[in-house]
């Protein structure tokens, strides 16, 4: 049985493809929910522009220095930052300073990203920022810049499942999706964002990904996968349940993304998203 992504130019197309798509992600009915040119390539590159104007990223025309990052984060990470909540939380008060202005003179790329959400969630579903029972919220997205050479092996994404971060407002939600907004593909031809692997993450899994054994596990067990190639402009959600990796980035323009992470519950109508 194919396994394939839902995948249109507008969100009334994905919605006549799947009346409920965040549930099809949640049972692993599909590997993601594709939307083409959510935003502009000319806004995304005029995005990178900014970056660099205000020295957020480094500049890839220059030689890397000893001590350079491969990755570079524009906003507030829960999975890095998320072990002192304080702090995590003071962090991403910055954040939302930062963004109250970086995106002025053209379309909002993290709107964009929670109205398409709103539009594939309907009406019975809320999308919102997370926050804390005192109110405080957390950051709204992330921007993550990678440069030559960075890849992530195959992994899952949660709150719970992975980080163990049960103190949080976010841990209550039993599914997590992910929002990525393809800012900048690389300088090689490769426009892969992600491979999706048809493999919801369990214990007995856990050894083959602390072992980077899963592609020969995955071969022996004969699981699918999706690649999910990109352009500028491109958004997809997907289940970060499901076994997913990123191949290394090749040439000196890194690959720029817009990330959210996305709480879900099936009878629950509020929807949190963070970074």
């Amino acid at each position: 049985m194919s396994w394939d992504p839902i995948e249109a130019s507008t969100i009334d197309e994905i919605r006549e493809r799947d009346v409920d798509p965040l549930q099809a992600l949640a049972a692993g009915e599909t590997p993601a929910i594709i939307l083409r040119r959510a935003y502009t390539a000319n806004d995304c590159a005029e995005l990178v522009g900014r970056f660099l104007e205000r020295q957020l990223m480094r500049d890839p025309a220059l030689p890397m220095k000893e001590g350079d990052r491969r990755r570079i984060d524009i906003g507030t990470s829960l999975g890095n930052r998320g072990a002192d909540q304080e702090a995590f939380l003071a962090h991403a008060e910055t954040t939302r300073e930062l963004f109250s202005d970086l995106f002025e003179g053209f379309p909002n790329p993290v709107d964009v990203v929670y109205e398409a959400l709103q539009q594939v969630a309907g009406d019975r579903r809320q999308v919102q920022t997370a926050f804390e029972p005192d109110g405080r919220a957390y950051g709204p997205a992330i921007f993550r810049i990678h440069y030559d050479g960075h890849a992530y092996p195959p992994h899952i994404d949660h709150v719970t499942l992975r980080e163990k971060r049960f103190n949080y407002a976010v841990s209550r939600f039993e599914h997590q999706f992910a929002g990525i907004l393809c800012v900048q593909n690389a300088a090689s031809d490769s426009t892969t964002q992600g491979v999706l692997h048809q493999c919801l993450w369990t214990e007995q899994v856990q050894p083959h990904i602390r072992g980077h054994t899963f592609h020969d596990y995955a071969t022996q067990q004969n699981i699918g996968h999706c690649q999910v190639d990109l352009q500028p402009g491109d958004l997809y959600f997907f289940n970060t349940r499901n076994i997913h990796e990123v191949p290394a980035v090749e040439g000196d323009d890194p690959r720029i993304v817009l990330a959210v992470f996305i709480g879900f519950n099936e009878h629950e109508r509020d929807i949190y998203v963070w970074a």
